[in-house]
């Protein structure tokens, strides 16, 4: 039996363009996590956007947070509207917070959680995720799609493999 190869993304993004904004506080939040891929549409884990929301509240008081304090707001806010105490685990929010990390949308430091460099998600958005995430994605995109190019041009139709014809 041969080696299974993965194909492992060195990186990836998903983006999503929704109306303009005519939402305010969680629901805000929520459309730009579904923008930013950070939630999938119809998703009811949605504990992504409590963690986001707590961290955008926090930057406006210059707070750092705790992964713990970040758990024990994101279980207030879901016990005050109603919503399942879904994904709350340590463990899972954990996770979120690495995935906001590895996005560049927060920092951390001995445990202590932040939006990065306290600046706007617009600026880190632009700075960050367009300026190096969306850069390096469409630049090996396009290498990718040179090569396609290159290997199936019409100019090597004499060492394209012939097509399996039906009888």
């Amino acid at each position: 039996m041969g080696k299974i190869s993965i194909d492992t993304p060195l990186a990836e993004l998903t983006l999503r363009r929704y109306e303009k904004p005519a939402v305010t506080g969680r629901e805000l939040v929520r459309r730009v996590c579904l923008s930013l891929g950070l939630l999938q549409p119809g998703d009811s884990r949605d504990v992504m956007v409590d963690i986001l929301y707590v961290l955008l509240r926090a930057r406006q008081r210059s707070e750092e947070l705790h992964s713990e304090e970040i758990k024990f707001a994101v279980m207030s806010i879901r016990k005050e509207k109603g919503l399942p105490m879904l994904g709350i685990a340590s463990s899972n929010i954990r996770r979120q917070l690495k995935r906001l990390k590895d996005m560049h949308l927060i920092e951390s430091n001995a445990n202590l959680y932040r939006i990065m460099e306290n600046a706007g998600l617009g600026e880190l958005f632009r700075d960050k995720i367009e300026g190096f995430i969306l850069k390096s994605v469409l630049g090996r995109v396009r290498e990718y799609l040179k090569s396609v190019d290159e290997e199936f041009s019409l100019e090597r139709v004499d060492e394209a493999e012939p097509i399996p014809k039906i009888d």
